[in-house]
């Protein structure tokens, strides 16, 4: 036993690498109107899109819970230091906290969404499972605003958020790891790419 978990239930690091090589592998993207892209086509169309928000001056809003607001943080620090795109998260602590409490936690990311996003920014909303309402209100809002959207998903292939986007990217895996991962490096790739 280890950490109260028995050895041979976990994968090994080989193990779960291969299962993550295979999972990206698999990754499907989308375009706005539900038609599939080639995932070297997605990948460009993403990397374009932040392009075109930095050119134009725009915002790069990044939303996510738990996990995926952590990837958020990340790759907004990225965003800052490599690509010099203004990006900030929306999970900052106090406002998400004063939102929530004034409009409940699923209103609280449309809410700063309604208020910060300008015709043009662009949203990237990231849940694992696809189902979080408190995201999907955050594209609601940026859609409302002219913004253009983003979504990372993973878990079932008929999650809400994978139709929501001008640009959808899904990892079909159920494993939170690897989404988070997987997530993490697709826009790693992107912020690789903009300069």
């Amino acid at each position: 036993m280890n950490g109260g978990r028995a050895e041979n239930l976990w994968p090994t690091l080989k193990v779960w690498g291969t299962e993550f090589s295979n999972s990206l592998a698999r990754l499907e993207v989308t375009g706005g109107n539900g038609a599939r892209l080639d995932t070297e086509a997605g990948g460009a169309a993403l990397t374009e899109m932040l392009s075109s928000v930095g050119a134009a001056g725009g915002t790069v809003y990044l939303v996510g819970n738990g996990g995926s607001a952590a990837v958020c943080a990340h790759i907004a620090n990225d965003m800052i230091n490599m690509c010099r795109l203004r990006a900030s998260t929306l999970h900052e602590p106090s406002m998400l906290t004063c939102l929530a409490n004034d409009y409940g936690y699923e209103a609280a990311y449309g809410r700063v969404v309604d208020t910060l996003c300008r015709p043009g920014d662009l949203l990237i909303a990231i849940s694992s499972s696809g189902r979080s309402p408190n995201i999907h209100g955050a594209v609601a809002k940026a859609r409302d605003r002219d913004g253009q959207v983003i979504t990372l998903s993973g878990f079932a292939p008929d999650n809400p958020l994978r139709r929501m986007g001008n640009l959808n990217f899904w990892i079909p895996s159920s494993d939170y790891g690897l989404v988070e991962i997987g997530h993490l490096f697709i826009l790693h790739h992107a912020t690789n790419q903009v300069r």
